[in-house]
């Protein structure tokens, strides 16, 4: 992890100076940086990445790109593992709507958040929420 760590360090730092903080690819390595935190339950460092992602990619593709959707069911999970079910849903209430619109109902990613969403229902007793 803390090889992994120093490499998308390295990889941001490039990217920031060769292109910008707001590049799309630069918010890929800091949604990637994201996830390597939430693996290592460094949660505040997590949502931190997963923010500045979200805020970099709705202004450069808006708030229904599925990569803009794709960090926003990220921040459902990190939610999810801390227990904060209320924004956990809201966000993954968020990704679904998109991932519906710019996929289809039938698509993996789309059913990937179905199955996230599923899970924060179960996990809370809410079946008949889950069943549905």
């Amino acid at each position: 992890m803390a090889e992994a760590e120093a490499m998308y360090q390295q990889a941001l730092e490039g990217k920031e100076k060769a292109w910008g903080p707001e590049h799309t690819s630069t918010l890929d390595t800091v949604n990637n940086l994201g996830n390597l935190y939430a693996d290592q339950g460094k949660m505040a460092e997590a949502e931190a990445m997963y923010r500045r992602a979200l805020k970099g990619y709705e202004k450069a593709w808006g708030p229904e790109h599925t990569s803009t959707l794709d960090t926003v069911n990220n921040l459902g999970i990190l939610y999810t593992n801390q227990g904060k079910m209320a924004e956990a849903e809201a966000m993954y209430r968020r990704a679904l709507e998109g991932k519906e619109k710019a996929w289809g109902p039938e698509h993996t990613s789309t059913l990937n958040t179905v199955n996230n969403l599923w899970i924060l229902y179960a996990d809370q007793g809410k079946m008949a929420e889950a069943d549905a």
